[in-house]
């Protein structure tokens, strides 16, 4: 028996479209986040979804609400917050301009893409990887007891260990991955 896992990034929000670091700060779906959460919606309405999983964000919960529109099988929505955005501490709510006008762009760089630095008071993606792959462990294994399709509203940064997992990448392929907002990511649990 093929189980699945539909992965897919949130909308694009106002913070995302005006260059800010977001992370757990909670920036709303603008119009073209709102627009690809429809076309991820119309990507999946055709595949069986009986749980899903968001985090406490708005812009996971939201996407996902477009989503489950198609889904009236969809009995369980999880909120589990190892799945939320990279935490950017000191940097959240702040322009990217901003950043790289007062340390550098070199220190933005290392900031925003390193995989083992944190920004000033926030999270590694290595950081991110750990909780993320606590996910993972626990995801299949309820998948399994189960018998579930799922669908994960997630972030950027919590995609990239995500897709590292199941696409066997490097740490380097993993930090070049871009995550498009109106694309799904189909994986197969066998039981």
């Amino acid at each position: 028996m093929n189980l699945k896992i539909y992965l897919f990034r949130h909308g694009q929000t106002y913070f995302n479209e005006e260059k800010r670091f977001t992370g757990w700060k909670d920036s709303k779906l603008d119009k073209d986040g709102i627009k690809s959460s429809k076309i991820i919606a119309k990507k999946l309405k055709n595949k069986k979804i009986n749980a899903a999983f968001q985090s406490r964000l708005s812009r996971s919960k939201n996407t996902l609400k477009e989503v489950l529109k198609y889904h009236p099988e969809c009995k369980k929505i999880i909120i589990d917050d190892r799945i939320i955005e990279r935490s950017y501490g000191k940097l959240q709510g702040k322009y990217h301009k901003t950043i790289i006008k007062k340390c550098g762009r070199k220190q933005f760089d290392i900031w925003h893409r390193s995989y083992n630095i944190s920004p000033p008071g926030g999270e590694s993606i290595k950081m991110v990887e750990k909780r993320v792959l606590s996910f993972i462990r626990d995801l299949i294994k309820y998948m399994k007891k189960n018998k579930v399709n799922v669908a994960i509203s997630a972030h950027g940064n919590s995609m990239r260990p995500f897709r590292r997992y199941f696409e066997k990448l490097s740490i380097k392929q993993m930090m070049k991955l871009e995550m498009p907002y109106d694309d799904v990511f189909e994986y197969t649990i066998r039981i």
